[in-house]
């Protein structure tokens, strides 16, 4: 499971030209689902990006996570993170889970965020998604398990 966190001032993401998730200040998690993920897969990368310290203390280093800062997350779903591009021009997706399962995962990674105390808002699964962003920084990190 894949997540590349973004640190921003503000996200959104919409569908038809309709907002279906926007947050303020926290983290945008573009999320990557891979055959063989599973919830305890879920659990640990929900815990790894919720706690990743990357917003800026009294001092401005990179000392405080999300759950800290009080910060929102915004998930949206990412099933090219997934992709292989060791070899020629055009992208293999074999890697990625079956879309049931993907949506199923992507829906516990996101129940998991808010269980752990963090509002949470999502895209919508493999909808055509324009996402907008301030990212902060820019900060932009590379997370899996």
């Amino acid at each position: 499971m894949i997540a590349l966190i973004q640190r921003v001032t503000r996200a959104s993401v919409s569908v038809d030209n309709a907002t279906v998730g926007e947050i303020g200040a926290g983290l945008l998690v573009l999320l990557g689902v891979e055959k063989g993920d599973d919830e305890q897969k879920s659990q640990r990368l929900a815990e790894k990006v919720l706690g990743y310290r990357i917003f800026g203390d009294e001092n401005d280093k990179m000392n405080l996570s999300v759950q800290q800062t009080g910060g929102s997350v915004l998930v949206v779903s990412q099933f090219t993170l997934a992709a292989d591009t060791q070899k020629g021009m055009r992208p293999s997706f074999s890697g990625g889970a079956h879309p049931a399962e993907a949506e199923r995962l992507y829906h516990d990674f996101s129940d998991r965020c808010r269980a752990l105390g963090v509002t949470t808002a999502n895209g919508r699964f493999a909808a055509n998604m324009q996402v907008s962003l301030i990212n902060d920084g820019p900060v932009t990190f590379w997370l899996q398990v």
